[in-house]
């Protein structure tokens, strides 16, 4: 790796696709490679990018010594080994989430983050939205008082969706609801319990053998008396997509809106009754980037010449401007030679927050303590997002 620059390779280019742009126009990323099992699709998002270096095979990615790091997009089940061979082959991995589908797997990638150094970021994109990023604002700021509880959803209608969705346990994929409610603070999820409610259709069950239409999970923070509460479905549901997070204070508190699109609202206390509640509408960070990857906060950068965007873009309202915020820290960190938010430790305790929930779900909403390497802090005292 270069001093000024970081030479990236993007794996998978469904939902990966969205962030090549955004890397060649990043002044500190060069985007060295991508990676996709289709050969006619691996050409086509190629040539569209002008991304001349092309492998189909993960193993050779891994094995090019040009590149420095790799951007992983591929499907859930594959995001804990993949990670574990790149850690492995001495290069930092982002990730999309969730981190891994198991507590090992997880704790084997906090294991050789730890072990050799490497970088290690789950490209979490609520945490870096600018829903997120406003009220994270007025939390440091001191405008919302005392913290008194946060809470977060995610409900999506994974019907059609291909391969492994069908029956995914709400909980799997959880890190969407799990990672504001934690991540506002840095916290650390101490324990959860889940109970799980309805029912979905029957040839959904047997795919996971989970029956629960929703799954909602009571979250306690370590070393603290503030907790959350987070609540997710997948099918069965009737709902419009939604990521919210919520948080109350005693000063000021901010809900999300039931309809997407429209705008927040912020309560202040000891104001007069009908003054309390204020409808605001939820400004950009587009100012916390370098100029060159500033507009892809805001629509219509993605999609190539196509104009096309994935189908999780799409129904996720852009994911909150989150994306060029997600490769310039992680470009960042790896140059400032600090952790990433969120790095190896605090990914794992999200996503082991909702794997141990669906756990607790399934055995009657029994509390489930996080291992102690999912509640440990890194070794590396650096951690200091770019925003």
């Amino acid at each position: 790796m270069k001093n000024t620059s970081v030479r990236v390779a993007i794996v998978g280019l469904g939902f990966g696709s969205e962030f090549i742009p955004i890397y060649q126009r990043h002044p500190n990323a060069v985007m060295e490679a991508i990676c996709q099992r289709n050969e006619e699709k691996l050409n086509e998002v190629g040539d569209e990018y002008g991304v001349g270096k092309r492998y189909t095979s993960f193993e050779d990615v891994l094995a090019d010594p040009d590149i420095d790091a790799v951007h992983i997009n591929t499907p859930i089940p594959m995001h804990g080994q993949q990670s574990i061979q790149a850690l492995k082959a001495g290069k930092h991995v982002a990730c999309t989430v969730p981190m891994a589908t198991s507590i090992e797997e997880c704790e084997e990638i906090c294991r050789l983050v730890k072990e050799t150094g490497l970088k290690y970021m789950m490209m979490e994109t609520v945490v870096y939205s600018r829903e997120f990023l406003f009220i994270k604002d007025l939390y440091e700021k001191g405008e919302l008082g005392r913290l008194q509880f946060i809470q977060g959803s995610h409900q999506q209608d994974m019907d059609g969706w291909p391969n492994y969705w069908p029956g995914l346990p709400p909980m799997h994929y959880a890190t969407h609801c799990v990672g504001p409610v934690l991540g506002l603070t840095r916290a650390k999820a101490e324990s959860v319990t889940c109970i799980g409610s309805g029912r979905i259709r029957d040839e959904l069950i047997e795919h996971y053998g989970s029956p629960f239409a929703i799954e909602t999970a009571q979250i306690k923070f370590k070393d603290s008396d503030v907790h959350g509460q987070v609540l997710r479905s997948l099918f069965d549901t009737a709902r419009q997509y939604r990521e919210s997070f919520e948080v109350y204070g005693s000063e000021k508190s901010v809900e999300w809106p039931l309809i997407e699109n429209e705008p927040l609202v912020v309560h202040t206390a000891k104001k007069p009754e009908p003054e309390i509640p204020e409808n605001v509408e939820c400004p950009d960070f587009a100012h916390l980037l370098p100029d060159e990857i500033a507009p892809f906060t805001t629509g219509g950068v993605f999609g190539g010449e196509t104009g096309e965007e994935h189908l999780s873009f799409t129904q996720g309202a852009g994911h909150g401007g989150s994306h060029p915020h997600l490769v310039h820290e992680f470009i960042s960190a790896l140059l400032e030679q600090r952790r990433p938010f969120p790095d190896a430790a605090e990914s794992a305790n999200w996503t082991c927050t909702g794997i141990l929930a669906h756990e607790s779900a399934m055995e009657g909403g029994v509390t489930k303590m996080l291992p102690d390497f999912a509640q440990s802090e890194s070794t590396n005292p650096q951690h200091q997002a770019h925003s």
